[in-house]
């Protein structure tokens, strides 16, 4: 097994349930059902490696104290032909499992085994899943939710492909809709003002420098060819021009940022090969749908909601919803994804139930859609908030960030708590060449790393096989807290995809990094007998493995020089 975290896990869960089902059949206890056993990992190391509680959990249906329930499962436990060295009872009936020094060794194995590979799982087996994330509308540059929206999406993708998910990244391109109608606005005024033409911007529309660009760019193109035209006809050319070219620059910035799409999916054909229409006439038919003042609702209470929302506008014209609820149904049934997660900003709570509830409504389980809420970000520079407004044009953009602190401290920072947090993100923190900044200090241990190896291996010191060194000799604490860490590496790929949190991997290589460096600190790998030598050099081989496989999922560099 890949997982050694979890095959460690499955032997003390065997052994419990064998321990209780021989203790009942003694007579030692009585239980109707054997509750299931939640394995931890003690916070203080002289708990043991990996604790149970379910001696209390058990202990109402058994009729007995927890402790002595404990006591009998101890008893009856068999660890033989295991990795468990020793088990005991602590407080009120914890019971605490220390593993056997093999297990460390079997660890190292195994990342020099799987090597690139260490830490994969097949936990997906293959099912299909799309990530849907950014999904910026393309009316103007992106900013700094975008950027974490992206950090995110792209970190969770590939948590999923490593474990054993077939997973497509996808963006999905709003070029319908009031924003597009804005941007037509905004966009005509900034060109006939350039003409000479007095105009003022709509309510709502937009001010920033791109719109002026664009505009200008147009007129350096066509000159005053559209002044003229019919106000419609006009904006359309003018919207035309300028998204070909906003999703361009989406494009460049986005892969600048390390973010590389599979399906880049427009909105508009959705309207164009009828699949909205197709959608409402389906809501219709089933019965989900009513008249009211003109427009078509979309029945939402029947799934929970709180109100129901409109379908169709009473000018005919279908709202955002009844694209999304076509979008949606385009994911799972035209492109067959067993499980869709999307990534939004937290303001769109409120369309979470109705999308799943929609998804009921044609028969599709909501379960198999997943919608992470982003909570904002605040820029922080120089001690003080930097006020972002994309509406007047004062924003600092996606490519700003990028060339002010770089991509790989950008996409680390905001991936270090869960989306539903919020976060402030320090640009001077993340420009430090410190141990203060977090992406510096894990660049920084495998950066070191490879310095070790490439002294040694100037002094003649060959990197040999890991079967010619005696592992055995790895005793000290650090050494073997590093290697339990490394040892978790497929567990925390497990539970972060199974939980759709891509912030543990950030904060499991952060802890990695820390160990390394109380490793470093404590424990010579030069000028120490050469087979201690030897074992030391296996350790930190594979602490640089462990390392550069979390960066490369990340898309971080793991740069050998600092």
């Amino acid at each position: 097994m890949d997982n050694i975290v979890q095959r460690v896990k499955d032997e003390i869960k065997d052994m419990v349930i064998k321990s209780i089902k021989k203790a009942v059949d003694s007579g030692l206890m009585s239980i109707e059902e054997i509750p299931e056993i939640e394995i931890e990992e003690p916070k203080e190391k002289q708990y043991g490696d990996f604790a149970i509680n379910t001696a209390m959990i058990m202990s109402k249906q058994a009729k007995m104290a927890p402790r002595k329930i404990a006591e009998i499962i101890v008893n009856n436990i068999n660890k033989e032909d295991s990795l468990i060295e020793k088990i005991d009872v602590a407080g009120p009936g914890f019971i605490n499992f220390y593993i056997k020094t093999i297990y460390l060794e079997e660890t190292l194995k195994l990342v020099y085994e799987r090597n690139k590979d260490y830490g994969r799982v097949n936990i997906g087996k293959g099912k299909k899943v799309q990530v849907e994330f950014v999904s910026a509308n393309p009316t103007g540059p992106m900013h700094m939710g975008n950027a974490r929206g992206g950090a995110i999406g792209d970190a969770l993708a590939s948590i999923l492909d490593y474990a054993g998910y077939d997973v497509t990244r996808e963006f999905y391109i709003n070029d319908v809709g009031n924003q597009i109608e804005k941007f037509g606005y905004s966009l005509e005024t900034r060109y006939l003002e350039l003409l000479g033409v007095k105009s003022e911007i709509l309510e709502g529309g937009y001010h920033g420098e791109d719109i002026i660009d664009r505009a200008k760019e147009f007129l350096e193109l066509y000159g005053d060819r559209y002044k003229d035209y019919p106000s419609e006809d006009r904006r359309k050319a003018l919207v035309e021009y300028s998204l070909k070219k906003n999703i361009e620059k989406i494009k460049e910035d986005l892969n600048a940022y390390g973010i590389e799409y599979d399906v880049w999916f427009s909105e508009k054909i959705l309207h164009d090969n009828g699949e909205v229409d197709n959608v409402i006439k389906e809501l219709k038919e089933k019965g989900y749908t009513y008249e009211k003042d003109g427009a078509i609702w979309f029945k939402e209470t029947l799934f929970g909601a709180d109100k129901d929302d409109v379908l169709v506008r009473a000018n005919g014209y279908p709202t955002y919803l009844a694209s999304d609820i076509a979008y949606h149904k385009n994911k799972f049934i035209t492109r067959g994804y067993d499980w869709v997660i999307d990534i939004w900003g937290a303001d769109h709570h409120g369309h979470v139930a109705p999308m799943k509830g929609a998804m009921k409504a044609l028969g599709i389980n909501p379960d198999r859609l997943d919608v992470l809420l982003m909570q904002l970000v605040r820029l922080i520079k120089g001690g003080e908030v930097v006020k972002m407004s994309k509406r007047t044009g004062r924003m600092v953009t996606l490519r700003d960030l990028i060339e002010e602190v770089g991509k790989d401290a950008a996409k680390f920072f905001f991936n270090m708590r869960s989306a539903d947090s919020a976060v402030d993100f320090d640009m001077d923190l993340a420009k430090e060449q410190s141990n203060e900044n977090p992406v510096f200090y894990v660049q920084y241990a495998h950066a070191r790393i490879c310095s070790i190896i490439r002294q040694l291996e100037e002094e003649g010191v060959k990197i040999r096989d890991i079967e010619n060194a005696d592992l055995s000799l790895l005793k000290e604490e650090t050494e073997k807290d590093l290697i339990k860490k490394l040892a978790y590496l497929p567990e925390e790929v497990t539970i972060a995809a199974k939980t759709m949190a891509p912030h543990r991997i950030t904060r499991y290589i952060l802890d990695v990094a820390s160990l390394f460096h109380s490793f470093y600190n404590s424990c010579r790998v030069k000028g120490v007998d050469e087979n201690l030598m030897k074992a030391r050099l296996v350790l930190i081989v594979a602490t640089r493995t462990v390392i550069k496989n979390v960066l490369d999922m990340l898309k971080i560099t793991a740069p050998e020089k600092m």
